[in-house]
């Protein structure tokens, strides 16, 4: 499967992917390829996916994320890419800055709109396709 993480200044990410591991506000989860198409709202933490056996990690600052058929997307407003767990704390450490309560709560919004958006979204696709 195709997994593309999009940033608001750029693509970051855009490989096949045997499987990705992500964390929703309501739980862990895994996609293989021929898993069932899927939206899910996702919190800050960490994206890992596997390609040819190498495992490798995104820490991300929340996000959406939806599997189409093969494609993976997810949207998140930044992410620092790491290949093994331990490089994870450094970069995050370099990357994510301390972020205040204002813009906590503003990026708290912008969630509940992109899960609103993702929502409806899939509910026209469904009237769509009957």
């Amino acid at each position: 499967m195709r997994l593309r993480v999009l940033l608001p200044t750029h693509i970051e990410l855009d490989e096949e992917v045997d499987k990705v591991k992500a964390e929703a506000l309501n739980g862990a989860f895994t996609l293989l390829p021929k898993h069932v198409d899927f939206v899910a709202i996702l919190a800050q933490g960490l994206l890992a996916y596997e390609a040819n056996g190498t495992e490798t990690f995104l820490a991300i600052d929340g996000g959406a994320l939806v599997k189409c058929g093969p494609d993976v997307f997810v949207s998140a407003m930044s992410a620092v890419r790491a290949g093994e767990l331990g490089e994870v704390r450094r970069a995050v450490d370099e990357s994510f800055k301390d972020i205040g309560s204002r813009e906590q709560r503003a990026r708290s919004a912008v969630d509940k709109m992109q899960a609103d958006f993702v929502r409806r979204y899939v509910e026209l696709e469904r009237e769509e396709h009957g």
